[in-house]
């Protein structure tokens, strides 16, 4: 079993020089170790990512690629994989229930599905050339991740005055029907052209470093185009199954990505969201979201001194 794993690491270019680490760590452990340690340690981080409201891809790549034995590409191809089956999962229900708006959808799903097939092939390259770019790389874009976490505020239903004339040529709007409220909103988007701007470099990040894009879609969805909360969420999961899809053909191309780390990546990721929805009940999500942000610090700063070599942090 372990042969035809090595085989199959040695068929990716970019990790074919860590092919002798990954056989020096079988040697202490049994084949099936990692896997099912792997499936334990991502059923607690599905618990936590939906307390926490943030995509599993998003804590998934840092914290594996920071403590797990695993090239990097082998992590961000998985981390997409991971991303994509939670939104395809909640794709079908949100449409159907008309809360992600596919007027909005497709417009941003081009152009974010376009860059992060380049950042997909950006981050297999520069990590062919060094596996500590991306791990630096990475580091700081996690960090970043968990300042925008901290300091945004999303608002439930932002007050557009006036659309813009291409958010009225896309048709960027709609209503909804909140149970909540129990009324009908209408919406409608004003900051269009920065907006679609801004999802050049959302995709490029999503596909460089396997992230997911929950993180940033959300924030440029709301706070600067105007989109009520709930279309925001609802159009961002409908978003990853377009542009996660996108990428992660390109590293799936490449062989990096392994059904021995995806499948209990995966099914530890999709049961822990089971029991973190019925959890979530009786948490308290505040204290949950803060933790979790301490821990993207924390995984940021590891990955930027796994990248630099400094052995701060072990």
């Amino acid at each position: 079993m372990f042969g035809s794993l090595m085989i199959f690491i040695s068929s990716c270019p970019a990790a074919a020089a860590t092919a002798e680490q990954v056989a020096a760590g079988a040697a202490t452990h049994p084949w099936w170790f990692w896997p099912i340690i792997l499936f334990f340690f991502c059923l607690v981080l599905g618990i936590l990512a939906v307390m926490a409201g943030v995509g599993g891809g998003v804590l998934y790549v840092p914290l594996i690629s920071g403590f797990f034995p695993f090239h990097i590409d082998f992590v961000r191809g998985v981390g997409l994989m991971v991303a994509l089956a939670g939104a395809l999962a909640a794709g079908p229900g949100l449409l159907r229930r008309n809360l992600a708006n596919l007027r909005l959808a497709l417009p941003v799903a081009l152009i974010a599905s376009t860059f992060s097939i380049l950042g997909a092939m950006l981050g297999l390259y520069l990590s062919a050339l060094n596996p500590d770019i991306i791990q630096t790389c990475l580091g700081v874009t996690i960090v970043g991740i968990a300042v925008l976490l901290l300091l945004s505020k999303n608002t439930e239903k932002p007050v557009v005055n006036k659309q813009d004339a291409i958010g009225l040529a896309l048709g960027l709007g709609g209503a909804y029907w909140d149970d909540g409220a129990r009324e009908s909103v209408e919406w409608k988007t004003h900051r269009s052209l920065l907006g679609l701007f801004m999802f050049i470099i959302v995709g490029l990040l999503a596909g460089m470093f396997g992230l997911g894009a929950g993180w940033a879609n959300v924030p440029v969805l709301n706070l600067l185009m105007g989109a009520p909360l709930k279309v925001s969420v609802a159009t961002s999961k409908f978003l990853l199954s377009i542009t996660d899809t996108s990428a992660a053909w390109i590293y799936m191309n490449r062989g990096c990505v392994i059904p021995l780390i995806a499948v209990p990546s995966i099914v530890g990721l999709m049961l822990g969201s089971l029991i973190g929805v019925k959890i979530l009940a009786v948490a308290k999500p505040k204290m949950i979201r803060y933790m979790v942000i301490a821990v993207l610090f924390f995984a940021g700063l590891k990955a930027i001194d796994k990248g630099l070599g400094l052995g701060f942090l072990g």
